[in-house]
């Protein structure tokens, strides 16, 4: 079973990958035994975290469609392939209603957590082809987000991005599997991390959060990541288009 989650031989780019989530998913799959890029927009958090995991570094605004090209070229550049993509980079914007949403902010926000995976997704797809004709199983997974499936007042650009991404998992999967490759989403609730701290040191928030979550607690950046490791391997080899949602159940209650 073990090698059916074994990432060995695959090379994974992660954006959004200095912290959180992201991080906790190119440490899973470096653990798995691929070749992961680090990635964010900042050069310095960028250089550190590749030299903690011992991986390789390449800064990108996820905004910048060069900086993304840039991205791809360096790791076949580095490494000679591309078999996973990780599409986590984001930005939660201002919240509030879209009665009195900014829409700079809203361009912005938009551009970075759907525009960006569209364009990474597109430029990858020839070395994601190429490993699945080779049998390593050439495959992206986007990270969206519970609040792209549930209606809210406050999380406007955000919500409507992720799912937006859903969607584009959806919309991959049916494009690529002719051949042989997959897209699949994840869409994680409620997650401790350092974003999360402020709501996590709320107890009004965490009271009326947990009680509409049934496992009563928040979920950890490992179990989103695992999630990912089971989708980019070969046990999740049989699933495309699906938006797996981690989320401690807070989607199915009714809050009882």
């Amino acid at each position: 079973m073990a090698g059916l989650f074994d990432l060995s031989g695959r090379v994974a780019i992660v954006t959004g990958s200095t912290r959180g989530i992201g991080r906790a998913i190119a440490q899973a799959m470096v653990e798995a035994g691929a070749q992961v890029v680090i990635s964010s927009e900042d050069a310095a958090d960028t250089a550190a975290a590749a030299a903690q995991m011992g991986q390789t570094g390449i800064a990108c605004d996820v905004s910048d469609d060069a900086a993304l090209a840039a991205l791809v070229d360096g790791t076949v550049a580095a490494h000679g392939q591309i078999d996973i993509v990780v599409c986590n980079a984001g930005i939660t914007g201002r919240p509030g209603r879209f009665a009195d949403i900014d829409m700079d902010d809203y361009a912005r926000v938009m551009a970075i957590n759907l525009r960006s995976q569209v364009v990474l997704c597109n430029l990858a797809r020839g070395h994601l082809a190429a490993s699945a004709t080779a049998g390593r199983g050439g495959n992206a997974v986007l990270i969206a987000s519970l609040s792209g499936l549930r209606g809210n007042g406050a999380i406007n650009a955000y919500a409507l991005a992720k799912a937006g991404v859903a969607q584009l998992a959806r919309n991959l999967a049916v494009e690529w599997g002719p051949q042989g490759m997959r897209a699949n989403a994840i869409s994680p609730g409620f997650i401790a991390t350092e974003l999360s701290a402020p709501l996590l040191a709320d107890p009004a928030f965490m009271a009326r959060r947990m009680g509409m979550t049934p496992l009563r607690r928040p979920g950890t950046p490992a179990e989103v990541a695992s999630a990912a490791v089971f989708l980019a391997s070969a046990a999740g080899g049989f699933v495309t288009g699906h938006n797996l949602v981690v989320d401690g159940g807070t989607l199915i209650t009714d809050g009882s």
